[in-house]
């Protein structure tokens, strides 16, 4: 099976190629910057979940193509991270999945409310560069226990969790 992931984000890549690999026998995996086709900072849930579906989406022409997105939601007054991910075959069925969630310090919170995309905003914060492409938010304010890459790990399982299920019911 040959498989597309619509981003070039290293912790993406290491989620996609761990869970791949471990899952699906005699697979492929390659990699392809795409457009999310929402906001450059997805705030809401359902903004995220469709920057991952876009992405499946518009990878998945003659493979599975996979969509990973990171995003920020409100709810009870409290800004959250939130994470999505799809997986579309390629006859069009898509999987959507969804990661661990946490609140963010209050300070991230208003640099985002400013139109500040949360990476930059965690990068001025934590003093660091890049974190989006290696322990990410999640992976700063959980002490690294969960990276971004454990967390898009897991969405992952998920995903092809999903996919290997449907493949068994149709046989």
């Amino acid at each position: 099976m040959e498989f597309v992931l619509g981003s070039e984000n290293q912790a993406k890549k290491r989620a996609v190629v761990r869970v791949v690999e471990r899952y699906v026998e005699n697979s492929m995996i390659s990699f392809a910057s795409v457009p999310s086709g929402v906001s450059a900072q997805p705030m809401s849930e359902e903004e995220t979940r469709q920057g991952a579906i876009n992405r499946s989406v518009t990878v998945a022409k003659n493979a599975y193509g996979i969509g990973l997105e990171g995003g920020v939601h409100m709810l009870f007054g409290t800004m959250y991270l939130c994470n999505w991910g799809a997986l579309t075959t390629p006859d069009g069925k898509t999987f959507t999945a969804a990661g661990a969630q946490i609140p963010l310090p209050e300070e991230l919170a208003d640099e985002i409310r400013r139109g500040n995309e949360l990476g930059d905003a965690v990068d001025a914060y934590f003093k660091k560069q890049n974190v989006r492409m290696s322990e990410g938010a999640m992976g700063m304010l959980t002490a690294q226990l969960v990276p971004r890459d454990a967390l898009f790990e897991h969405i992952m399982q998920l995903l092809i969790g999903q996919l290997l299920y449907s493949m068994s019911i149709q046989s």
